[in-house]
């Protein structure tokens, strides 16, 4: 089991891995997103590399939606992971849904960025689908309790996709990390799409505790996760503890990890918004306690599986399809955070930089300075508050 090293291991290595882990998964799997595992296999063999075609770059601009993927090029997961960076930095503070009205509605919609899909620089809500952009129509257009924000939303991933900076300021202390995600995170989602995101901070918080391996991060999820969200991810870890004690083969674990998330999310392969599907009826995306999102708990179940191996994870999740470069975010940003810099291929890291007109290290380091004064002042608040406790009279 890969298990993360109690020396040799600092917080801004495991900063710049994660952050490297979230645009590594995203970029590798923006170019086959939304295609099933098959047709994965059938076009690419195996997807291992940045230097991947978009199966869609073949078609003409307004076929893709003027956009352009591929080669190191990352996604909306990657750009509002470093939005969300961009509040801590800004407020200096732990979060709630207030700041999905004021911080988030500030970077989505008025701060200019280079937006690598679209080759240029704008706002990101150009670029963000419609559950993301609602955050902007709940919030400034119709100015309503930031409570209530995510309600009526489509039920989806969007919120988890980018809440791994939560578990960083709130390292080692999974309750906390879910807590602040769901509080901040009610402002874009609800149901199992806002369960998803508490549950994916807590299991990156799970991650920085020294010594831990992917197993430590599953038991610390399950003793927080809630409802159908809980019950996908037992249903897939134990999935993974059986197909690797079977050293079974990729397509094999893909079938069995899809056929162990359908009761859960009733998608399956059908994940394309066609004029076909305008007016039918579906339970895909509405709220419900019994549903999950596909991406953690297939995420999760890659990283046991490979016995917390970053790339080997990392490049399994995207190769099952559909959702892939959520699958791969959620994945590298568990495992950088577990291992730390080592994870970082050089030549990986240049081209993600190069093609995104981004500086990640520097970005990480950034964040690190802020989430070491939180954690510095969250330790201090913990001692005052023991100690006077120690001073009641029971």
């Amino acid at each position: 089991m890969h298990k993360s090293s109690v020396q040799g291991l600092s917080l801004k290595g495991r900063v710049r891995a994660l952050i490297h882990g979230v645009a590594l998964g995203d970029a590798m799997g923006a170019p086959v997103e939304k295609l099933p595992a098959a047709e994965i296999a059938k076009r690419y063999g195996r997807v291992s590399s940045l230097d991947t075609e978009w199966h869609k770059m073949s078609l003409d601009a307004t076929a893709r939606n003027g956009r352009v993927r591929g080669n190191g090029i990352v996604t909306d997961d990657t750009l509002m992971t470093l939005c969300l960076m961009d509040i801590y930095g800004d407020v200096g503070r732990h979060l709630d849904a207030w700041d999905m009205a004021d911080g988030m509605v500030r970077q989505i919609a008025w701060v200019p960025r280079y937006v690598p899909e679209l080759q240029r620089e704008a706002m990101l809500i150009e670029r963000l689908f419609y559950p993301e952009k609602w955050i902007f129509q709940r919030h400034q257009l119709t100015s309503c309790d930031p409570r209530q924000g995510g309600i009526g939303n489509m039920v989806n991933c969007g919120a988890a996709m980018y809440v791994a900076p939560i578990g960083v300021v709130n390292a080692c202390d999974p309750r906390a990390a879910y807590d602040e995600a769901i509080a901040f995170a009610s402002g874009h989602q609800e149901s199992f799409g806002l369960e998803a995101a508490g549950v994916f901070a807590a299991a990156v918080a799970a991650a920085f505790v020294p010594g831990t391996d992917i197993e430590g991060v599953i038991e610390a999820v399950l003793a927080l996760a809630k409802d159908g969200t809980r019950n996908a991810i037992a249903d897939i870890a134990d999935v993974a503890r059986k197909l690797k004690v079977q050293g079974a083969d990729h397509q094999t674990v893909v079938a069995a990890f899809h056929a162990a998330i359908a009761p859960y999310s009733p998608m399956g392969d059908d994940v394309n918004h066609t004029p076909a599907k305008a007016g039918r009826l579906t339970a895909a995306y509405q709220p419900s306690r019994l549903g999950s999102i596909e991406e953690l708990p297939l995420a999760l179940g890659f990283c046991l599986f490979n016995d917390g191996d970053f790339r080997r994870s990392i490049e399994d999740g995207i190769n099952s399809g559909r959702d892939t470069d959520s699958i791969g975010v959620m994945a590298g940003a568990i495992l950088g955070a577990m291992h730390g810099e080592g994870v970082i291929d050089d030549a990986d890291h240049a081209l993600l930089d190069r093609a995104n007109r981004l500086d990640l290290s520097a970005s990480a380091d950034r964040f690190t300075e802020v989430a070491t004064t939180m954690l510095a002042a969250d330790q201090a608040a913990a001692d005052r508050r023991a100690s006077f406790r120690a001073a009641l009279t029971f």
